[in-house]
C-alpha cells in the first residue's frame, strides 16, 4: 500500500508541474531528502534541473493506469536514492525514458548532463520494434549488458525500472503480465543477484512469483498473515541475544529480519510444515569485522549451535560481494532460530550491492560524493564494476550468432548462481598460472574456451590436481589444472563436447565450429549410413570426446586435406564409397558394403561386428574394392599399455615422429595400473599403418598395439 500511496502523491506533485526555475519542484523533494540521507553533501540543482526537462518532454504523456507519465520516472528515481545511489545516477534515472519516448535527443542529454549522463541514458533507451522485430527484446538486454560492461550504474537503473513496472503491472493484460513477469524471473532478478542488489531482487521475487504462480503465492500469504496474527518466539530469542552481547560487552543491534513470500514458499517446499522460527531470521548489525566473530563465539558459547547451518561468507565473500556470517543455534526450550552477522556497511552493500559502491570511475572505495562515508571505507576488495561473471558475458555475447542463440545462453548463464576459480597452468612450463573464474558445474572443456577461446578447439587432454581427466570432469573450486592442446589446425571439438559444455563462450564456439563442418566440410557417413560432419578446410574434427596430451612439442601434426582422395569403389556404378568409423578400414583390409541412404555404400572390415548384426537383419551386401592409388584414410587404433608418468606424451610423439595426424585421442580409467589409449589417425598413405604400429610398440610400457572394432548397439 506505501508504494500506491507513494505513487498518488508522485501524481498529484507532477500535475502541479515544476516550481520557480531555482527552486526544487514539490514532486522531488521526497527524491532530495532520501538523496541527502546518504549523500549529505549532494548538489540538487542537477537533479532540478533534470527534474524540470523530464517533466515537461513528458508533460501531456500518460501511463496505462491514467497517471502522468512523469511519476514512473519519478517513482524510479526515488527506488534508486532510497538505495544510496549517487548523483548521477539519479540524474540519468530521471531522464531514462526521454530518449526513447520524447523528441529529447541523446545529443541534448549529453550537452545538458554530461557524457556520463548522456551514456547511462543510451544504455538503458530501448531498440526500436520497427528496426529489429522480435529480436528488439534481446538486443535491447544485449545493448544493456554491453553498456554495463563499462558501467554497471546501467543497470542499477534498469532494475529499478522493472520493479517499479512490476509494481503497477496489474494495469496489463493477464498475458502480457506473464510474459513480464518471466523475462523478469529468468533475465532481471539474476542479474539483480549478481550484482548484489538484494532489497531490488527480492522484491522483484515476489511480484514475479504473485504473478507466475498465483495460487501458490496466495496460499504463502496466508500462512504469513496466520502467522502474524500470533505472537512471534523470535522476538523472545532475539531479546536473549542481546542480554548475552551485553553482557559479553559487544554493542550490536539485534533485529528480526521476516522472510520474504517466494522464501517462505522455498522453506515450506524444502522442510514441509513450517515451524513458528521459520518465518524469519535473526539480523545482527556490528560495527566492525572482528565483531562479527566474537558475536558468533558468543552464540555458540551461550546457546546450541547447529554446525551444519554455519557458512562464513566473510572470510571468502560471494562472487556478488556479499559478506555476513551465517549460522543457526537453539535456545534452552529448543527452538532454533537462523542467525546473520555483518557491519553496517556489510549490510548496505548486501542490500544495495554495486548501487552502494558509487561510481565506478571515481576513485577506487570513492562515490562522486565526497561525504559518502561508507563508500569512503575502502576494504581492499576487486572493483564490482567488472566482476568475472560479467567478463565472460560480455566475451560469449560478441560471438551470439543471433539473438535467439543469445536469449536462450543468456537465460542459461544466469541459472548458474555460484562461481568457482581454477588455477590453469600452461604446459609451457612454470610461471604461467592463470585464474579462471568460472560458473559452478564447469568441465574441462569450458576451462579450455575460457582460458583460450576459440583456440579452446585444439584441447585433447587435461590434467586435474596433477592427474589425468576426462574432458567432461566437472571441476571445483580450488582445482590445479593443466589443459593439453593440440597443434593448430590438427584438431577440434565434436558433437559430443556439448554435452561437456557448460558455459554459453565453450557451446556457442562449439557449435559454430559444428556448424562450420556440416556447411563446408566433408561428410562421413556412420554405420547405420547417418552423415557426420566433417572438419572445414585446413582443420580436422574430433569423433569423440578426447582425453588425451597434445602432440609433444616440435612434433606438429600435418595440415588437413579439405577432403579425403577416394579409396574404395563399389560394385553399384557410381555409387560413393564411405568408410565405416565402427572398423575404420584401411588398405589392404577385406571389405564388404552395405547401401545406405543417398545411394551411397558404406564399407566395413568383414570381421566387423556390424557387418554380422546388418546381414542377420537381411540388409544385402555390395561388392567393395581397394582402389591401386595410395590414398590417404583414417584408422582407430587401441595402444595396451602399463601406466607410467609421461606414457601419453611420449607415444603422441611417437605418432607425430611418423607423420600421421591426430585425430583424436582419448583414455580409459586405469585397471590394475593397465590403461587403455585410443587413437583416431590420419594417414596419407595406408601403407604407414604398419610402421606406425611398430612405433607405437616401441615406446616403453606399451605391449600391444591392435586396430579398433567397436561393437554397433
Amino acid at each position: 500500500m506505501s508504494a500506491v500511496r507513494s505513487l498518488r502523491k508522485l501524481g498529484r506533485a507532477a500535475l502541479l508541474g515544476p516550481s520557480s526555475r531555482h527552486a526544487l519542484p514539490d514532486a522531488i523533494e521526497h527524491v532530495a531528502k532520501a538523496h541527502r540521507a546518504h549523500h549529505p553533501g549532494a548538489d540538487l540543482d542537477t537533479l532540478r534541473r533534470a527534474y524540470v526537462l523530464a517533466e515537461s518532454s513528458h508533460r501531456g504523456q500518460t501511463r496505462k493506469s491514467g497517471e502522468p507519465y512523469i511519476t514512473h520516472p519519478l517513482a524510479v528515481t526515488l527506488i534508486l536514492a532510497e538505495l544510496g545511489a549517487e548523483t548521477t545516477t539519479l540524474t540519468a534515472s530521471l531522464l531514462h525514458d526521454t530518449v526513447e519516448d520524447t523528441d529529447v535527443t541523446l545529443e541534448q542529454v549529453r550537452a545538458e548532463f554530461g557524457e556520463e549522463v548522456g551514456y547511462l541514458v543510451d544504455g538503458v533507451t530501448k531498440l526500436e520494434k520497427v528496426d529489429y522485430g522480435a529480436a528488439a527484446e534481446p538486443e535491447t538486454f544485449r545493448k544493456m549488458l554491453v553498456a554495463t560492461g563499462s558501467d554497471v550504474r546501467v543497470m542499477s537503473i534498469k532494475l529499478a525500472d522493472r520493479l517499479h513496472n512490476m509494481r503497477t503491472l496489474g494495469v496489463m493484460r493477464p498475458e502480457k503480465q506473464a510474459r513480464i513477469a518471466r523475462v523478469t524471473r529468468d533475465v532481471l532478478i539474476p542479474l539483480a543477484e549478481r550484482l548484489g542488489v538484494q532489497a531490488l531482487k527480492t522484491e522483484l521475487e515476489d511480484l514475479a512469483f504473485a504473478v507466475l504462480h498465483p495460487e501458490e503465492y496466495d496460499r504463502t500469504r496466508e500462512l504469513i498473515r496466520e502467522h502474524n496474527a500470533g505472537a512471534d518466539p523470535l522476538a523472545e530469542i532475539a531479546e536473549s541475544v542481546r542480554a548475552v552481547l551485553r553482557e559479553a560487552g559487544i554493542a550490536a543491534e539485534v533485529l528480526i529480519r521476516p522472510r520474504h513470500f517466494l522464501s517462505v514458499h522455498r522453506a515450506r517446499a524444502k522442510r514441509g510444515e513450517l515451524g513458528p522460527c521459520d518465518f524469519g531470521r535473526l539480523l545482527i548489525l556490528v560495527a566492525e569485522n572482528a565483531d562479527c566473530y566474537a558475536v558468533l563465539g558468543e552464540l555458540h558459547t551461550c546457546f546450541t549451535p547447529m554446525m551444519s547451518e554455519f557458512k562464513d561468507f566473510i572470510a571468502v565473500p560471494k562472487f556478488n560481494l556479499y559478506q555476513s556470517l551465517h549460522t543457526a543455534v537453539a535456545d534452552t526450550g529448543g527452538r532454533m532460530a537462523e542467525v546473520l552477522v555483518r557491519t553496517r556497511r556489510m549490510h548496505r552493500v548486501a542490500e544495495a550491492g554495486v548501487i552502494a559502491l558509487g561510481d565506478p570511475h571515481g576513485a577506487p572505495g570513492h562515490s562522486s560524493d565526497p561525504h559518502d562515508e561508507a563508500a569512503a571505507a575502502d576494504d581492499g576488495r576487486a572493483d564490482p564494476t567488472r566482476p568475472g561473471w560479467l567478463e565472460r558475458l560480455l566475451e560469449w555475447q560478441s560471438h551470439a550468432p543471433d539473438p535467439d542463440t543469445f536469449w536462450a545462453e543468456l537465460r542459461d548463464d544466469l541459472a548458474q548462481d555460484r562461481e568457482i576459480t581454477v588455477f590453469c597452468t600452461d604446459p609451457g612450463g612454470p610461471g604461467r598460472t592463470a585464474a579462471l573464474h568460472l560458473p559452478a558445474g564447469a568441465t574441462c572443456v569450458d576451462a579450455a574456451y575460457a582460458r583460450y577461446g576459440a583456440a579452446g578447439h585444439a584441447l585433447v587432454g587435461a590434467r586435474v590436481d596433477g592427474r589425468l581427466a576426462a574432458l567432461g570432469t566437472v571441476l571445483s573450486d580450488g582445482d590445479s589444472l593443466q589443459l593439453l592442446m593440440a597443434s593448430e589446425g590438427t584438431s577440434g571439438p565434436s558433437p559430443q563436447w556439448l554435452e561437456h559444455a557448460r558455459t554459453p563462450t565453450a557451446r556457442i564456439a562449439i557449435r559454430t565450429w559444428l556448424d562450420a563442418c556440416a556447411q563446408g566440410g566433408e561428410r562421413a557417413e556412420d554405420a547405420d549410413g547417418d552423415t557426420r560432419p566433417g572438419p572445414p578446410a585446413g582443420a580436422r574434427a574430433t569423433t569423440h570426446a578426447p582425453a588425451a596430451p597434445a602432440s609433444a612439442p616440435g612434433a606438429p601434426g600435418r595440415a588437413a586435406r579439405p577432403r579425403e582422395r577416394p579409396a574404395a569403389v563399389a560394385g553399384l556404378p557410381g555409387a560413393p564409397v564411405r568408410l565405416a568409423r565402427c572398423c575404420t578400414p584401411v588398405p589392404p583390409d577385406a571389405v564388404v558394403g552395405f547401401a545406405v541412404r543417398g545411394g551411397a555404400v558404406t564399407a566395413h572390415r568383414e570381421g566387423c561386428p556390424t557387418v554380422a548384426r546388418m546381414t542377420a537383419a537381411g540388409r544385402g551386401t555390395v561388392a567393395v574394392r581397394w582402389q591401386d592409388s595410395g590414398a590417404g584414410c583414417r584408422v582407430t587404433l587401441y595402444a595396451e599399455s602399463l601406466s607410467r608418468p609421461h606414457l601419453l606424451a611420449d607415444l603422441t610423439e611417437a605418432i607425430a615422429a611418423e607423420g600421421v595426424a591426430v585425430v583424436s585421442a582419448e583414455v580409459e580409467p586405469p585397471r590394475e595400473h593397465r590403461v587403455r589409449h585410443t587413437y583416431t589417425l590420419r594417414l596419407e598413405d595406408a601403407g604407414e599403418l604398419p610402421r606406425l604400429m611398430r612405433a607405437m610398440r616401441e615406446v616403453p610400457g606399451v605391449y600391444d598395439v591392435v586396430r579398433a572394432t567397436r561393437t554397433q548397439p
